[in-house]
């Protein structure tokens, strides 16, 4: 009974999460290319070199491939051995489910969920799930204050009015991977302050009172113990997951160098062009939106408009296109595949399990015949 509310509530959410993604991605396509010509946009993508595009997809593809090299390699940490392909559709799941639900909600929840079917205990799969964004949170913060404290004449150049969106999503990362680190390194204050503000919510009646909501959440404090242990076993897996996901990040940052130089387009040096997209990926990682649709467009218009200059437009939509909207479409592919063969492993383990009960109902059989 319980079971299947909870379903339906899931089910209930995927379909709330899908209808929020149309209407964000309707509304951004109106924002952009309302009073523009389609035309011109789509003659000048026709008229950018293809062989720049190829490197482009690839950098999607090492982004996505990246992950799938953390989980099994953490995994192996672990004593489980998950094969690399599996790896990669979990992280295929992950990628999709992040793209089209508020904040990346989604990725996590359904990573777990596929690491089920592989019975992987829950507690492991959660832990190495959570150090996987605390690290990737990580990653971006020392992005972002890399650039306040090594460029910041370049960021009053570039940004300008839009200034205040940058240290916002910096700060908001800030605060996400502080409080990450509190749960996991001091889960006693954690516990203390999840307590004193689950009460503050419940007086106030921001909060309806629910028998054993408290519990469930002092229980969930236990897993960010068995991370911080992890984390105090593993320390060189820690940079080694650090500096991976650096690099996973950069790839897919140097989609936009590949879509300028695809225009023929000279002038801006390449680590300028990297680090203008990695801007935008702090400012809208934090943001309640898919993907950070619509912002990240608006952004991209203002922040790469003296770079592109009239090709600013089409530069949008194939930058956009290939380092957002390709990893959809692949990771949603590969999602797709994941549901067949994680589906064919699982009925194959049930047939396996059920094989020997046949075979002494069999013999059984035939004692009595």
């Amino acid at each position: 009974m319980q079971e299947g509310k909870e379903n339906r509530k899931s089910r209930k959410k995927i379909i709330l999460n899908t209808l929020l993604f149309f209407v964000v991605f309707g509304l951004t396509l109106y924002g952009v290319f309302y009073g523009e010509d389609i035309g011109d946009i789509n003659e000048a993508i026709h008229q950018s070199r293809i062989q720049w595009l190829f490197p482009a997809i690839i950098c999607v593809l090492v982004f996505i491939w990246g992950e799938s090299i953390i989980i099994w390699y953490m995994m192996r940490s672990c004593g489980i051995h998950l094969k690399e392909r599996l790896c990669f559709l979990v992280s295929s799941v992950g990628f999709f489910f992040s793209c089209v639900t508020p904040s990346a909600s989604g990725g996590q929840p359904m990573q777990i969920y596929f690491m089920k079917k592989e019975k992987i205990p829950i507690p492991v799969s959660t832990v190495i799930l959570m150090i996987v964004t605390i690290i990737y949170k990580l990653v971006l913060v020392a992005i972002g204050l890399g650039i306040v404290l090594f460029a910041r004449g370049f960021l009053n150049t570039y940004l300008g009015d839009v200034l205040f969106i940058f240290y916002l999503g910096l700060g908001l990362n800030i605060f996400c991977v502080t409080f990450m680190m509190i749960l996991v390194f001091h889960p006693f204050l954690a516990k203390r302050i999840m307590t004193l503000g689950h009460t503050i919510l419940e007086k106030l009646h921001l909060l309806r009172k629910k028998e054993g909501r408290l519990a469930k959440l002092e229980a969930s404090m236990d897993m960010y113990n068995d991370t911080a242990a992890y984390i105090r076993q593993h320390p060189m897996l820690m940079l080694n997951v650090f500096l991976i996901t650096f690099g996973q990040r950069i790839a897919l940052f140097t989609v936009t160098y590949f879509v300028y130089r695809a225009f023929s387009l000279t002038g801006t040096p390449m680590i300028t062009l990297i680090t203008l997209q990695a801007v935008i990926a702090v400012s809208v990682d934090m943001l309640p939106l898919p993907g950070g649709m619509g912002i990240s467009e608006t952004l991209f218009l203002i922040i790469f408009a003296p770079v592109f200059g009239e090709l600013l437009l089409p530069g949008m939509v194939l930058s956009r296109g290939l380092g957002y909207y390709s990893e959809l479409l692949i990771s949603a592919l590969f999602t797709l595949v994941a549901v067949v063969v994680f589906g064919r492993r699982e009925r194959a383990a049930r047939a396996h399990a059920a094989a020997p009960n046949l075979s002494e109902d069999e013999e059984i059989c035939k004692k009595v015949g």
